[in-house]
C-alpha cells in the first residue's frame, strides 16, 4: 500500500465517522429517540429535542461579543475547509499513470497500444523468476510520453543486489523496451531483503 493511499483511507475514515456522527447527532433528536427510549444524555450534550437548535440566539450573541473578527474567522475556516475537500477531491481525480502506451517505436504504430498495468505485470513477472529475488513489484506512473517505472525488488537472504540489479537491467527490462519499441526510460528501482531468521553459525 502506497503512502498516498494509506492517507487517502485515513481521510476517508475520518470524514466518514465525523459525517456519521453528526447524522446519529441529528436522527436521534429530530425523532426525539432520547425521550422515546428514556435515553440520558451527557451533560451538555446538543439537540436533545427536535426544536433545539445547534447554535441558539445566546450563542451567537455570545460569540457576536467576542469581536469584529469572529464570524470573518468563521467564514474564512469553512472556506478554507472547503477549498482543501475540493484540492482533494481533483487531485484523486487526476491519474498518476499513462494508461496506455503506445507501442511500435517512433512514430508508433497507428491504434496499436498497451496498457500500461500489462506491461507492469509482465517486467514483474519475469523480474520475480530472477535468481536472488524473491518478489518483484512494478508501477508504470506519469505521462505516456514521459512515463516512468518503479521497480521494487524484494531479495532473498542469500541475492547479491548487484548481481539481481544487472540481471533486471539485461533481462526484463530490455525485454520490455525490445518488445514494445519504446525508447529508454527512467527507472527507479529499490531493493529490498526478506525476513529471515539469523542463523547461528558453529
Amino acid at each position: 500500500m502506497t503512502p498516498r493511499s494509506v492517507c487517502n483511507r485515513s481521510l476517508l475514515v475520518l470524514a466518514g465517522l465525523l459525517l456519521l456522527g453528526g447524522g446519529l447527532l441529528i436522527l436521534f433528536s429530530g425523532l426525539d429517540l432520547y425521550r422515546r427510549h428514556d435515553l440520558v444524555p451527557p451533560a451538555g450534550w446538543p439537540l436533545l429535542t427536535p426544536d433545539d437548535v445547534l447554535l441558539g440566539s445566546a450563542d451567537r450573541a455570545r460569540w457576536s461579543s467576542q469581536g469584529w473578527w469572529w464570524w470573518p474567522a468563521v467564514i474564512a475556516a469553512l472556506v478554507l475547509t472547503a477549498l482543501l475537500a475540493l484540492w482533494w477531491l481533483l487531485a484523486q481525480l487526476i491519474r498518476r499513470h499513462p494508461g496506455s502506451l503506445p507501442v511500435g517505436g517512433t512514430p508508433p504504430q497507428e491504434g496499436v497500444e498497451l496498457r500500461d498495468r500489462a506491461l507492469s505485470d509482465a517486467i514483474a513477472t519475469e523480474a520475480g523468476a530472477l535468481p536472488g529475488v524473491d518478489h518483484a513489484t512494478v508501477r508504470i506512473t506519469g505521462r505516456p510520453a514521459r512515463h516512468r517505472t518503479h521497480v521494487r525488488l524484494t531479495l532473498t537472504p542469500e541475492g547479491a543486489p548487484g548481481a539481481a540489479l544487472g540481471a533486471l537491467c539485461e533481462g526484463p527490462l530490455r525485454t520490455a523496451r525490445r518488445s514494445t519499441g519504446l525508447p529508454d526510460t527512467p527507472t527507479e528501482v529499490r531493493l529490498h531483503v526478506t525476513r529471515h531468521k539469523p542463523h547461528r553459525a558453529e
